[in-house]
């Protein structure tokens, strides 16, 4: 049979959960994502997951941190004095906003904690610094 390799579009199936079993993220439900392999689309071990496999495989994965979203950088958060926020902002941790970046582009970022003088934010993707773990189906192979 035929292997998925870079260049294919291909359709998957797939569940993501963390290490303690939190799915983040599934097609259950949902038409198969498409992937692009080689585009850099998706996450590096997702992408090197797919390679190889063949139209009906399942697989399980394990997608450490540095092949995902990376590990968390501490330069990311961010500590912004109450002064400086909107007023008619109530900001509550959890709470995701966008704000600007330092070249003038939108970027999300995590309120994460909250003090009398300023609010904290984190603009690491909210997978940073995790391991991840796939289930995976190859669905098809364009």
């Amino acid at each position: 049979m035929e292997q998925a390799k870079k260049g294919d579009k291909v359709q998957v199936n797939y569940k993501g959960y963390l290490e303690d079993g939190t799915i983040f993220d599934s097609s259950e439900g949902k038409d198969p994502l498409d992937v692009t392999l080689g585009t850099g689309k998706v996450i590096p071990g997702f992408e090197a997951a797919l390679t190889g496999m063949e139209v009906g495989e399942k697989k399980t994965v394990n997608i450490p941190m540095e092949q995902a979203y990376g590990v968390h950088n501490a330069e990311m958060v961010m500590q912004i004095p109450k002064e400086q926020i909107p007023p008619d902002l109530k900001p509550e941790i959890g709470q995701k906003l966008q704000v600007g970046g330092p070249n003038g582009e939108a970027m999300m970022v995590e309120v994460i904690d909250l003090t009398d003088e300023f609010i904290i934010l984190d603009a690491n993707p909210p997978l940073a610094g995790k391991d991840l773990t796939f289930d995976l189906e190859l669905v098809a192979i364009a």
